[in-house]
């Protein structure tokens, strides 16, 4: 690959600088092990943005992630930032980034390592092999919905109001994502809303419908009300493939699949846009967990879920399955071997630094590569 692939670093708040200082790692191994090249920044988002510059993200910076083939984000936020108005508090960064560049499909996989089946508080019988991916629409519903806000009535009382609202051209792409997905999978999409009270749920359940006679019959499709999907993710999660569902939903149903295996510092997540003419997609990458403020500066975070988010990356935006597979084989040996930060440590294992975590990593990659 050459190397003129460019990638944009947002470390970001809390644990995201010494997460991703772990990725830089394997980002240079890849130079020096498998010829995987790419020309990269690094720059501000979130508090650090704000400490710097006033607001959460700079257009500069905003002007680089639009620009690159690729982002990859640590983490926002922290209560230092409390105060600071909302619209440039560490998550309008985020947000801005997801809108601005278009990144309308999120992909939230939830997958049990073998050796972590111990770690959930399921059963190891309900999550053993499980193996989900959520696709969340990510740039509409009721968090960008119009109009919005906090107004008096002629009589005197207050309200607060937020639009959920979807046209089906959005409703197309995300679900296209989502089938496009099944297909490389286990074929098989549960479309989630709550069209039994909703409208918008209603023209959801309509437009999934509509694009699958016209395009994927050939992929299974159920339809599900999203509180029977929450249960049903605790009560029999295995009987789902791709999960397809709203802002909204996607939201609640993704973190609740993510405590199905065991910690959050395990969970990558891709947004990604729209292919443009030259099959050049927008795309950025980042862990499920948030900063942890609480462990900031300690050495003590599990930096497995954003290296997990640049395997992601190297195989969504630049098809690097190959090498994508390694860095996934290597953290599995990794875990079975015993090795294991605070988040997921349990009886018998050996407790290790976020460092430590990293290098240790590296080590396998090179037993892998040998």
């Amino acid at each position: 690959m050459s190397a003129n692939k460019t990638l944009l670093v947002l470390p970001g708040d809390g644990i995201g600088p010494e997460v991703m200082a772990q990725v830089r790692k394997v980002v240079d191994w890849m130079d020096r092990r498998r010829g995987v090249s790419f020309d990269v920044r690094e720059d501000l988002v979130g508090g650090a943005a704000y400490d710097a510059h006033g607001a959460a993200i700079s257009d500069a910076t905003m002007q680089a992630a639009l620009d690159a083939d690729a982002v990859l984000l640590g983490a926002v936020g922290g209560p230092q930032w409390d105060g600071v108005a909302r619209e440039h508090r560490p998550e309008a960064g985020l947000l801005r980034l997801r809108k601005e560049m278009d990144l309308f499909a999120n992909l939230r996989p939830a997958m049990v390592f073998a050796p972590l089946v111990g770690a959930s508080t399921l059963k190891p019988e309900i999550v053993s092999g499980l193996d989900i991916m959520i696709v969340r629409e990510l740039t509409g519903g009721v968090y960008f919905g119009q109009p919005r806000g906090i107004d008096t009535l002629p009589d005197g009382t207050r309200r607060g109001f937020d639009n959920q609202t979807y046209t089906h051209p959005e409703i197309e792409r995300v679900a296209e994502v989502a089938f496009e997905l099944a297909r490389k999978r286990g074929n098989k999409v549960h479309s989630v809303e709550k069209s039994n009270v909703m409208e918008s749920g209603i023209f959801w359940r309509r437009e999934v419908t509509r694009l699958h006679g016209e395009t994927y019959a050939d992929v299974t499709l159920e339809h599900m009300y999203a509180d029977n999907c929450a249960m049903q993710l605790v009560r029999r999660p295995k009987q789902f493939d791709v999960i397809l569902t709203d802002n909204l939903f996607g939201d609640l149903l993704s973190d609740c699949a993510a405590m199905l295996t065991g910690s959050l510092g395990m969970l990558p997540s891709a947004s990604l846009g729209a292919v443009d003419g030259g099959g050049r997609r927008r795309a950025m990458y980042e862990p499920v967990h948030g900063s942890a403020p609480d462990i900031a500066g300690r050495d003590v975070a599990n930096p497995l879920a954003t290296i997990l988010s640049f395997s992601m990356l190297l195989r969504y935006s630049f098809g690097l399955g190959a090498d994508a597979d390694l860095i996934e084989q290597a953290a599995n040996n990794l875990l079975q071997s015993g090795i294991r930060t605070a988040d997921i440590m349990q009886d018998g294992m050996a407790r290790v630094s976020c460092t430590t975590m990293g290098d240790s990593l590296l080590r396998e990659m090179d037993k892998l590569a040998a």
